[in-house]
Parts: C-alpha cells; sequence; structure tokens
C-alpha cells in the first residue's frame, strides 16, 4: 500500500474525531504548536539550511529561495500566526439561517468542516504551519504534499506539529506530510475521492493548471498573480510612488507584489519619480516606446513582459490612452487576482471597481494588503481567483462547508 493511501486512512478518522471538538479544545492544541515552533527554532532552521543549500547548489532563482528561506524572525511570525487563528472565532456550528416552512418545519443551515482537506505547493514551508492551523481551527483534517525543494524544512515543521497535538484533544494524525517525492503521487492525490473531500493547489501557474484540469479531487483554485497598478491622469504623483514601490519591492516574490505599470498617457509628465524611485531599489524596468524616451534606462518591454508574472525585481510598465484602455489591458494578461488603479477621480475610481474582474480590486491601496492577515482574516490557505465558493483569500469560513438541520413533528410529503 502507498504512503499515500496510509496517511490518507489515518487523517481520515482522525478528522471524524477533531470535527466533534469544542473550540476551547482545539485553541489549546494551536497555543501548543505556537509554542512548539519557537521551542524548536534552531532544529527548525538547520532543516531548512540543508534545503536553501540544496537549492542554491541546483541554481534556484532568488525570489524562490526568499521563499524557501526560515530565519527565527520568520518562525517568530509563523508562530504569532498560529496564535491568531487561535484567537479568531470558531466558524463551526455557526447558525447562517434559520426559518420555518409553513407546514412547521424547521430549517437551520449550520457551518460544518470540509473533512479532509489535500494541498500540493511548493516552496514555501510556511505555507505548512498555515494550512495546518486553519484546517485544524476550520475542523478538518489536512494531507500535506509539498515541494522536493522543501522536503527537509516540512519534514521538521510537521514533526513538531505532531509531537505538540499529542496530550491535547486534536489527533496528531489529523495533520499529515506526504514524503514521496515525484510527479506521481500528484497524481495519486488528484484521484483520491474516497479520502479527500477538496483539494487546494499553491504555486506556480503549470502546478495549479495540471490540478485543475486533471483532478477528479473537487478544486478550490488559487492563482498566479499578474498584478496591476494603473495610474490614472489625475493620479497624486507622490501617493503614486509611494503605492508601486510597496506594491513592486516591499516583497518581490509573492503573489501579491504588482507585476505591470500602466499609465495615462496624460501622467507621463509625471511617472519620472516613481519610475526613478523603482530603479533606485534595483528594480528593473520594460517599458513601451512612450515610458523608454523619458526613461532610457528602461528595456524594451515585449508582450511576454505584460504576461509575466516576474516574482523578482522586474516590472512590465506600458503606456494607455484612456482608464478603458487599462481595463482593457488588464482583462487580456491580468490573473484575476488583485488590481489598483491611483486616482482622485471617485468617478474612474468606481469605474475600474466595477468593471475588473478580479478578487481584489482597490482604490489608492498597494496590491500587498491583499493577504489573510491584511483582512483580519488570521492565515490563509491560499489566495483564490475563481469564483466558485471562495475567492480571495481564504481564511476559516472560506474552507468550510455547510448542512441544513431539519426539524419536524412527523411531517410527511404529500
Amino acid at each position: 500500500m502507498s504512503e499515500l493511501l496510509d496517511k490518507a486512512r489515518e487523517v481520515k478518522e482522525a478528522a471524524a474525531v477533531l470535527a466533534q471538538l469544542d473550540a476551547g479544545e482545539k485553541n489549546s492544541a494551536l497555543y501548543r504548536i505556537a509554542e512548539a515552533l519557537r521551542e524548536n527554532t534552531d532544529p527548525i532552521i538547520e532543516a531548512n539550511s540543508m534545503d536553501t543549500e540544496l537549492g542554491r547548489r541546483a541554481g534556484m532563482s532568488a525570489s524562490l529561495l526568499d521563499r524557501l528561506t526560515l530565519n527565527e524572525a520568520r518562525i517568530m511570525d509563523i508562530a504569532a500566526g498560529v496564535e491568531k487563528v487561535a484567537e479568531l472565532h470558531d466558524p463551526i456550528g455557526e447558525v447562517i439561517e434559520e426559518f420555518e416552512r409553513p407546514n412547521g418545519m424547521i430549517i437551520t443551515k449550520v457551518r460544518v468542516p470540509l473533512g479532509v482537506i489535500g494541498l500540493i505547493y511548493e516552496a514555501r514551508p510556511n505555507v505548512t504551519v498555515d494550512s495546518a492551523a486553519l484546517s485544524l481551527k476550520a475542523g478538518s483534517g489536512v494531507i500535506l504534499r509539498g515541494s522536493d525543494s522543501a522536503i527537509n524544512s516540512n519534514k521538521k515543521l510537521v514533526e513538531v506539529i505532531r509531537a505538540a497535538l499529542s496530550g491535547t484533544a486534536v489527533p496528531p494524525g489529523c495533520v499529515t506530510l506526504i514524503e514521496t517525492g515525484g510527479h506521481g503521487v500528484v497524481d495519486e492525490m488528484m484521484n483520491l475521492t474516497q479520502y479527500l473531500d477538496v483539494l487546494i493547489p499553491r504555486g506556480g501557474a503549470a502546478l495549479i493548471s495540471r490540478v485543475v484540469n486533471n483532478s477528479r479531487v473537487p478544486v478550490l483554485e488559487t492563482g498566479s498573480g499578474n498584478c496591476h497598478v494603473y495610474f490614472h491622469r489625475d493620479a497624486d504623483p507622490e501617493m503614486a510612488e509611494n503605492i508601486i514601490v510597496n506594491a513592486k519591492v516591499q516583497r518581490p516574490s509573492v503573489c501579491n507584489a504588482a507585476e505591470t505599470l500602466l499609465v495615462h498617457r496624460d501622467f507621463l509628465p509625471r511617472v519620472g519619480p516613481a519610475l526613478q524611485a523603482l530603479k533606485d531599489r534595483g528594480v528593473t524596468i520594460h517599458g513601451d516606446d512612450a515610458i523608454r524616451e523619458i526613461f532610457p534606462e528602461a528595456l524594451p518591454a515585449t508582450e511576454e513582459d505584460y504576461a509575466t508574472e516576474y516574482l523578482s525585481l522586474d516590472i512590465a510598465v506600458k503606456t494607455v490612452d484612456s482608464l478603458e484602455g487599462a481595463i482593457e489591458h488588464i482583462s487580456g494578461y491580468g490573473t484575476k487576482h488583485t488590481e489598483c488603479i491611483v486616482t482622485q477621480d471617485a468617478a474612474a475610481a468606481q469605474k475600474f471597481l466595477n468593471e475588473v474582474d478580479a478578487a481584489c480590486v482597490n482604490h489608492n491601496v498597494s496590491t500587498r494588503f491583499t493577504d489573510g492577515f491584511e483582512f483580519g482574516f488570521g492565515a490563509e490557505i491560499g489566495i483564490s481567483t475563481q469564483k466558485m465558493h471562495a475567492r480571495g483569500p481564504m481564511g476559516l469560513r472560506e474552507i468550510t462547508s455547510y448542512k441544513y438541520l431539519v426539524r419536524g413533528n412527523g411531517q410527511v410529503r404529500g
């Protein structure tokens, strides 16, 4: 029997127990996980250093190495994130609505766990902890399949989590890691309908497309982030500069970083300082002819640049003639993740908010705020770019389901 089947059976049994626990029991386990992460900082960093060293030798890009790396500060942040999940309202058992039918039946719609969540993700070991914490609080077991490049980090993190759960009401078996490498186990997970209730892919476009197109297990789709910032003709230059620098530079390796700057032609005389601010922070600018006229240091932009999620200190810059032109460009190249307009024109902002099709559409706000913590959800299990069930940062409520409780006194249907 495969490792996946053995562990899937264990998680399903543990999830049945977990689903019946109250908020206090789950929160106690979460606080213990946070404490254990802090206590095991050195072993976690040691395991992570094995992965980062192998990544460097293999020529892993700087952006992927940044995603892979754990240090003391990041582990403290991860532990704090687990505690924030513990502090969130427990959605399980929540009454969504209740009503009485004319025949006297009382129908109550209540929130329930999904059951067992499968997560396939790439070189982000923090996802291991975030996903375990959220799944646990939402009453679901989780089967984790991280990338081979983070295997040592993920093994240590899951070892710490399971050890922390021992002695709590939460069965350690509700969190497991698939250690088998290769694509075969991913194919197996996509067909594990007997044990998995939902599958969530997190990573690059190729991984997500593969799972969405081939899985027999229902998929909650997370998406790549080809995010845009658009400077409308009347944008405040200082605000515009601050937003694009933050959106591009604050952490370029994540999906809510800006990848393309769109500039209204009337704003071109005032865009120079923003471009210089990006260059001063190490950003390589790929611009169209109009941008290169005012900023000769820019490289020529190609169609591929506009379609690229760089995840690095690169940005494509394109001139548009109108708000409609900006919306059209985003419609053609965006990934329905996060889009931003910088403008003082309320009507233009409302048109952008209404017409741009994305999970998050921002007015005078950096794209970097598309994040579970920033939305007040605590950690997130991913950012959904689809429209069914969940969209945007997926916190606790987004990884639950519901059922109807129907109470009567002998009603039969005529």
